[in-house]
């Protein structure tokens, strides 16, 4: 299969990868239509792993390759990492600063004033953070594209397998995290049907951020490491931001390590995808 997808166009393998990702979060989008409510702990535990598997995706298939591609190209690798990822965090910042969300659990919405309901601005803040999933996919797939421009086949076959490991890596972290989306969106009221559409729905940007992330860099190979870091840091803010104080939020006395635990385990998952395969 691998030596099929490096024979068609990067944006068809891009499309493939994204549709991946988000396929895997239907699924897991698709319990709502067999559990009303996500127990507190086990709810800490997703949130927990998908913050593993989003650091250890940055830092074996993100971070690391960046320093490569920099040494490659002639940079001086921690200058490149630095300022990618503090581009990363500031671009997120920046959308986090300037449109109106609302996080699980919060009632009080954050950004600009507006007058959209609770829930609408709860699928807005979840598709948000599934841009740099999208990307982080999409930039390890467009690395396959500047290695085939180069003409070297070789190189381009093992970065495509370790980005298919970055895609399948997000995928199972997408499961439990489409199910902590749709059934929390069941609590807040909404019909199962309506439920599982929003939470499928927010991972729809995957795909398209993900072709945009491989064609950009396929067209521009010196921004290779450059978008990398990016990538890693924007995944670097949502999991500090975002995922792991929702997941000591969503920790009771009696569970309080559950998010550690998973955390761990995705941590771990990925890291072994990266390593084995890529």
């Amino acid at each position: 299969m691998v030596d099929w997808l490096l024979t068609q166009p990067i944006w068809l393998i891009a499309l493939f990868a994204g549709l991946l990702t988000w396929g895997i979060t239907a699924l897991g989008a698709g319990l709502v239509f067999f559990f009303k409510s996500m127990d507190k702990k086990i709810y800490a535990l997703t949130l927990g792993f998908a913050s593993g598997v989003m650091i250890a995706a940055s830092v074996w298939s993100l971070i690391l390759p960046a320093m490569e591609y920099s040494e490659l190209l002639g940079y001086i690798p921690w200058i490149v990492v630095s300022v990618g990822v503090l581009l990363g965090v500031g671009f997120l910042y920046g959308f986090d600063k300037m449109l109106p969300h609302v996080h699980f659990g919060d009632h009080k919405p954050e950004g600009p004033r507006t007058h959209l309901s609770r829930t609408r601005l709860l699928i807005f803040s979840i598709t948000l953070h599934n841009i740099p999933e999208g990307l982080a996919v999409g930039v390890a797939i467009g690395a396959v594209g500047v290695f085939l421009n180069q003409g070297d086949p070789g190189i381009a076959r093992e970065a495509l397998i370790a980005a298919l490991a970055v895609a399948l890596g997000i995928g199972i972290q997408n499961f439990p995290e489409g199910a902590a989306v749709s059934i929390p969106l069941r609590a807040e009221g909404l019909s199962r049907k309506k439920a599982f559409f929003y939470g499928q729905a927010s991972a729809l940007v995957e795909p398209v951020f993900c072709i945009i992330g491989a064609l950009l860099v396929t067209v521009m190979a010196q921004v290779l490491p450059f978008a990398l870091a990016f990538a890693a840091g924007a995944m670097i803010f949502v999991v500090v931001e975002e995922l792991i104080p929702e997941a000591r939020n969503m920790s009771t006395n009696t569970g309080a390590h559950y998010s550690t635990w998973g955390f761990t385990i995705g941590f771990i998952i990925m890291m072994v995808l990266d390593v084995a395969l890529g």
